[in-house]
């Protein structure tokens, strides 16, 4: 279950390692393509295009797993069947005899007055598409206005979350904007404002204090205002509430304050911890038969480390070895051989600003500014599965550095605000009662 980074490894995996007479494969998935979640800014900024982080599950000649176009919203571990709501909206039951679970994760959002209305995330490729129209239309209604409370409303951008997410797409975003305002002759560049709102005491702290300084400084140049130790008391229409008591004049709210596991995971009566199945360092569910969970769904252990209890991450590259490291004890479970835990230590970090801007920590090496950016950019352009992503994403780089962007709008969702909701379905799942009815003669067969 799961078509991100930890469920497709694991399944290109089990294909090249068991035959067709072996075992049957399942892939339960809404979309048949893997998404490469950490490019999505860039794609939000117009820099690259939404084809070219969004790869082919069909693309393989070596394909041979079932893919079932929808998610599942329940699963019954007594009869072992899966209730899965097609992009149809029809419910149907997939029975089996062992579940990867790699549903993955969901925005994290709070009881914040407004915030379920009127704030948009940076989770999915639907919502980068959005927020690209949503931040150019700004620019286009500030442009026709002659209100000059309107205009300055609508050219102040919040965005919370001081994390890699966060950090790349204000940056991302506020290069979009400077760009962008080049082409609008009405408009006072000095308008366009940028917050960048956390909560915590730091910069994304996982850097280290030299590289979250270095990428405060990169941010603060661009004039872009962050805002430590602060957050969102409340949100309208028009303007954003501050917990330090400040009132920001903004039709723009983009939250990516952190993610929680998958709501699906609630709703199996598993333990967890910190949101997230507790398993074994071989990716087991202590007490369900034939149930595996990784991913950022999963709290692994990291045995990699010292820390008593330490978890691994929820980071693209746990997630591929995680896949794979499942698929092998998938076999061997199959085959009747040892299983093998999980073990990996961090490579390390890399984020790119936009421009010629980055900070990484590759293998413990800190560097900023461009020789930064050029070791992100060579390590996703790495990371990305087939060729054909490869070339995409090279040609929209090379293309954008050469001829820039034409700033149009798509369309996409023009009569409606997204929300959250709307993009990641988080009201989708069913209680453990409505799963019970879809499965109730898969339970008694079982019996």
């Amino acid at each position: 279950m799961g078509a991100g980074f930890a469920g497709v490894a694991c399944v290109r995996r089990l294909e090249r390692r068991l035959t067709e007479r072996e075992a049957q494969i399942t892939l339960l998935s809404p979309f048949s393509y893997q998404l490469y979640l950490p490019l999505l800014p860039q794609v939000a900024a117009g820099v690259l295009t939404p084809q070219s982080v969004a790869l082919s599950l069909r693309r393989s000649e070596r394909h041979r797993t079932r893919i079932v176009p929808g998610g599942v919203v329940g699963i019954d571990t007594a009869a072992k069947v899966c209730v899965v709501r097609t992009i149809a909206g029809e419910y149907v039951t997939e029975p089996y005899d062992h579940l990867v679970l790699s549903p993955g994760s969901v925005t994290r959002s709070f009881d914040i007055p407004g915030l379920a209305e009127y704030a948009r995330g940076m989770k999915t490729l639907a919502e980068a598409v959005y927020i690209r129209d949503h931040v150019i239309a700004q620019l286009d209604l500030a442009d026709a206005s002659n209100d000059e409370a309107e205009r300055a409303a609508r050219l102040q951008f919040v965005v919370v979350g001081g994390g890699y997410a966060g950090t790349e797409t204000a940056a991302c975003l506020q290069q979009l904007t400077h760009n962008a305002v080049k082409r609008y002759p009405r408009l006072d560049p000095k308008l366009i404002k940028w917050h960048l709102v956390d909560i915590a005491p730091k910069l994304m702290p996982e850097l280290g204090e030299k590289l979250g300084a270095a990428a405060m400084d990169i941010l603060t140049r661009r004039g872009i205002e962050v805002s430590l130790g602060v957050s969102v008391a409340s949100v309208d229409e028009d303007t954003v509430t501050l917990t330090d008591g400040r009132v920001l004049p903004s039709r723009t709210l983009i939250w990516t304050a952190g993610v929680a596991a998958s709501p699906l995971i609630g709703t199996l009566g598993a333990e967890t911890t910190r949101g997230r199945l507790v398993v074994t360092p071989e990716m087991t569910v202590p007490g369900f038969d034939g149930l595996w969970a990784l991913g950022d769904a999963a709290a692994v252990p990291d045995l990699a480390k010292d820390e008593k209890g330490a978890i691994c991450p929820p980071t693209a590259q746990h997630a591929m070895r995680q896949g794979k490291a499942v698929a092998d004890n998938l076999v061997a479970t199959l085959r009747g051989t040892e299983v093998t835990p999980y073990r990996h230590k961090d490579l390390g970090l890399v984020v790119d600003l936009g421009g010629m801007d980055g900070v990484s920590k590759p293998l413990g090496v800190e560097l900023h500014g461009m020789p930064a950016q050029a070791v992100a950019r060579g390590y996703h352009w790495a990371a990305l599965r087939t060729g054909v992503a490869k070339t995409r994403v090279m040609t929209n780089w090379l293309l954008n550095a050469v001829a820039g962007d034409d700033f149009v709008r798509t369309g996409f969702l023009a009569s409606k605000a997204g929300t959250l909701r709307d993009f990641e379905y988080t009201d989708a799942y069913l209680t453990p009662e409505q799963v019970r009815a879809h499965t109730g003669s898969f339970r008694g067969a079982v019996t």
